[in-house]
């Protein structure tokens, strides 16, 4: 029974892949936070201070969130696992190479 051949398009992304996707998402996030901690140092007082605050403090959360979040939101099916192929091969296969009668197991001749 042969089995129906796999869509390269139809696996999901490597784990490798999604890993470098969060650290990418995350490291964004954080490069975002200490521009907000500078520009809270930078201007004391008043209200761009207190957002940039607010960022610095509540991007950690957010930054995490997004950057575990995966997928487009709508509801997939589930995808193909990759299988290797196998080979079957039959006991006289065996039974032929042990008795000689193999070519690749003769004595060189001379």
């Amino acid at each position: 029974m042969a089995k129906p051949t796999q869509s390269v398009t139809s696996l999901e992304i490597s784990p490798e892949e999604e890993r470098r996707g969060r650290i990418l998402k995350y490291s964004i996030a954080q490069g975002l936070r200490v521009v907000c901690i500078i520009i809270a140092v930078v201007n004391p007082g008043g209200i761009i201070m207190w957002l940039a605050v607010a960022g610095a403090v509540l991007l950690p959360y957010f930054a995490v969130v997004i950057a575990n979040a995966t997928g487009s939101g709508a509801p997939k099916k589930s995808a193909a696992k990759a299988e290797a192929p196998t080979i079957a091969i039959g006991a006289d296969a065996f039974r032929s190479a042990a008795n000689g009668s193999d070519k690749g197991t003769q004595e060189p001749k001379g």
